[in-house]
């Protein structure tokens, strides 16, 4: 497991990272979330560098700035338990998806297993290969907005070969049994493509205590990374097993000499059999690399690794039971499960009176300053609340307030 010595910070401190709080109150880290100053400044650093190029020459100059994802993959392999090895970095949850969707073949009569109150971008790479390839996609039926490993286990049959899951749903704030699901696809030697996207950065996931084949995530929500960065988790069975769909120069091993001087020797070939990197990165494109989303998303994964992924969860489920009793209080309906287990950094509630009421009472809070979405999936949602670890009780207190003041409005 990858450890890093990080300086602990509490979720008060990393508060005052946040200056986009100061005029807000910011509630929907599972939209976009804000950049902390951390990162703002790591920004600013690799500007100053690319404006100057303080290095000896060029080739130092762009063999830093390549460096620049390791320490990215460091700080992802800290958050999840695991080693950067079996971390590659992407652009996006969708361009990791498209990478396992261009490395996994599929044949004629396989099937994809898919609950219903998924978010579109988790099936659409697989949508136009299904009548090509021949395989197809079955839609597993929520429950009351739950995916259960039970259902998808008496779906799938023999020619079932992966499951795409989102470890937390994005509409309603589900939270998957991942280690069911984990077990299961291991007994059936099935394929589990796990979308993080909405648990990474606010609830703990061990991908050593819970392994599943692939893991994504986009850095642009709770990880407070809106720089275009992500992340691929690969197992290393996968990453042993599996040929990527592209390659590029920097997925071959850097020669002992280094790449300056590599690229300084008159006979070098440009057609030879080359020593391909075993890592997970073997699954990037492997040329040059988003250097502005690598060193944001380190930044921002350096403070939520100072600050402790634990301490970050405790802090999101005291807000969270806060905001439950309030809002059940006022008289909502509230769409997320409340019990330990299935729950998330999302609390999705409804008025109960029909979508247009609800987003009548959206845009009262947005006039407010206070920000939240709407999202459904399936029938499924309502007004969409994330609490983060750069929130507080004043900001509970401020939502809760906003929808006591709809709510009177309307008697």
């Amino acid at each position: 497991m990858a450890e890093s010595r990080q300086e602990v910070m509490t979720p008060t401190a990393a508060r005052e990272l946040f200056p986009g709080l100061r005029d807000k109150v910011f509630l929907d880290a599972a939209c976009v979330s804000l950049l902390p100053v951390s990162a703002a400044e790591a920004l600013d650093r690799l500007r100053d560098e690319m404006l100057s190029c303080p290095h000896r020459d060029a080739s130092a100059h762009h063999i830093a700035l390549d460096r620049t994802a390791q320490t990215a993959r460091e700080q992802i392999a800290c958050l999840l338990h695991t080693r950067p090895e079996n971390i590659a970095l992407v652009e996006s949850t969708t361009h990791g998806l498209q990478i396992v969707a261009s490395s996994v073949s599929l044949e004629e009569g396989d099937n994809i297993l898919i609950g219903s109150t998924e978010f579109m971008g988790l099936a659409i790479p697989w949508i136009p290969k299904q009548h090509r390839q021949g395989f197809s996609i079955k839609v597993v039926p929520h429950r009351e907005g739950r995916l259960s490993v039970d259902d998808f286990a008496r779906v799938a049959d023999s020619r079932t070969r992966m499951i795409l899951l989102s470890s937390v749903q994005w509409n309603n704030g589900f939270r998957a049994d991942l280690s069911a699901f984990s077990q299961f696809t291991e007994e059936k030697n099935i394929i589990l493509v796990v979308d993080a996207i909405q648990q990474l950065g606010a609830i703990d996931l061990d991908v050593e205590k819970t392994p599943c084949d692939f893991l994504v995530a986009g850095g642009h929500k709770w990880l407070n990374a809106p720089v275009g960065r992500g992340l691929l988790y690969v197992h290393p069975k996968r990453r042993d097993t599996l040929e990527p769909a592209h390659w590029g120069y920097l997925n071959v091993v850097e020669p002992e000499s280094g790449w300056a001087e590599y690229f300084a020797t008159p006979d070098i070939p440009p057609v030879r059999d080359y020593d391909f990197t075993g890592a997970a990165r073997r699954f990037e494109t492997g040329g040059t690399a988003n250097y502005p989303g690598n060193v944001a998303l380190a930044a921002s994964l350096q403070l939520i690794n100072s600050i402790g992924i634990q301490r970050i969860e405790q802090h999101i489920f005291r807000l969270g039971d806060r905001l439950v009793d309030a809002l059940t209080s006022a008289g909502v309906e509230m769409i997320s499960p409340t019990e330990a287990a299935a729950r998330s950094g999302i609390v999705t509630f409804t008025l109960g009176d029909g979508p247009e009421r609800d987003k009548q009472l959206l845009n009262f809070l947005l006039d407010r300053r206070i920000l939240l979405s709407q999202r459904y999936t399936a029938g499924v949602g309502g007004l969409r609340v994330s609490v983060h670890f750069f929130n507080n009780e004043d900001d509970i207190l401020a939502l809760v307030d906003g929808v006591r003041a709809a709510l009177k409005g309307r008697q």
